[in-house]
């Protein structure tokens, strides 16, 4: 297939590349100049990278971004025709994205949501898991292109529904990270080896697929952005919007939202989200401690 990708970031370039290896032709382009993906001819403009296109991808970093992209000054929407299809994979607004798709669509063209997990390793193994939002018969059509670059596709429903899913897989993330971040915290303030703590809960009903993937890097001290805190945050602020359109309360979510409003505010935004545990152990060390000082172990903080 002929394919424009928009987005040539840390998920975006990965998948580029992937739908190059698997032999369509791909045009790409990026906001930042200078991108060189293996088998992909970068365009000036996402209007010049889709002018001949069959299907337009987008992986890009907000909402506004994707508006940007697809109805600004070069647009893609003056490259739209009937029979095209663009897919988002960005996480951004599902009612902002249902908008977009009404105006795409105004122009014979179909639109498809399907934002991605999996994290860096999985764009760049071709691992990525695709929630979909649209029509049947389109999800279909694109399975060879899902196929190069991830190892599951759920069809959650129509246009929408593939972002309502995701916002909601990251509050997990976001609230599961930060509890084992907490304890972390904690329990290495009263003496406990974090590696024996994370032995405790792999043997546990406690584990899951969020600390497994966390863990080595927490331990090794490497906060090196799979994922950016600044993205996560954007995120969280999509949960607590949509939230507020149906009227559901987070209140948990409020909370942590804190907390990476504080580590953004330490300077930790482009770091991973799992930075927010350096804010953590700065606020356990600046508290005053009533008890006698028990001495942390299994690593000194960065």
């Amino acid at each position: 297939m002929q394919i424009t990708f928009l987005g040539l970031g840390i998920m975006g370039g990965p998948m580029a590349r992937n739908l190059a290896k698997a032999g369509h032709q791909v045009t790409g382009w990026n906001r930042t100049p200078g991108k060189d993906i293996p088998g992909v001819k970068i365009a000036d403009t996402p209007r010049e990278a889709a002018a001949n296109a069959e299907v337009v991808w987008l992986c890009v970093s907000d909402t506004n971004a994707v508006e940007q992209v697809l109805f600004g000054k070069n647009g893609v929407h003056d490259a739209v025709r009937p029979g095209m299809v663009i897919v988002d994979s960005s996480t951004i607004s599902p009612s902002a994205s249902q908008r977009f798709a009404q105006k795409v669509q105004a122009k014979g063209a179909r639109f498809v949501d399907a934002p991605i997990t999996g994290s860096k390793v999985g764009a760049e193994n071709g691992q990525l898991i695709f929630m979909v939002g649209g029509e049947e018969g389109t999800v279909a059509h694109l399975q060879p292109l899902f196929s190069a670059m991830g190892k599951s596709v759920v069809r959650v429903g129509e246009q929408g529904k593939g972002l309502a899913a995701k916002i909601g897989m990251n509050l997990i993330i976001a609230l599961t990270y930060e509890g084992f971040a907490e304890a972390l915290t904690l329990t290495n303030s009263l003496g406990v080896d974090p590696k024996i703590l994370l032995n405790l809960i792999n043997q546990s009903m406690v584990r899951s697929g969020v600390i497994d993937y966390k863990a080595p890097f927490v331990l090794a001290r490497d906060f090196t952005p799979n994922f950016p805190l600044r993205l996560m945050l954007k995120d969280m602020h999509l949960m607590l919007d949509a939230a507020k359109e149906q009227n559901v309360q987070l209140p948990g979510l409020k909370t942590v939202v804190d907390i990476y409003n504080e580590t953004k505010a330490d300077g930790h935004e482009n770091l991973d989200y799992a930075a927010t545990l350096l804010t953590l152990e700065h606020r356990a060390k600046a508290a005053p401690s009533s008890t006698a000082t028990v001495k942390n172990r299994g690593y000194e903080s960065a």
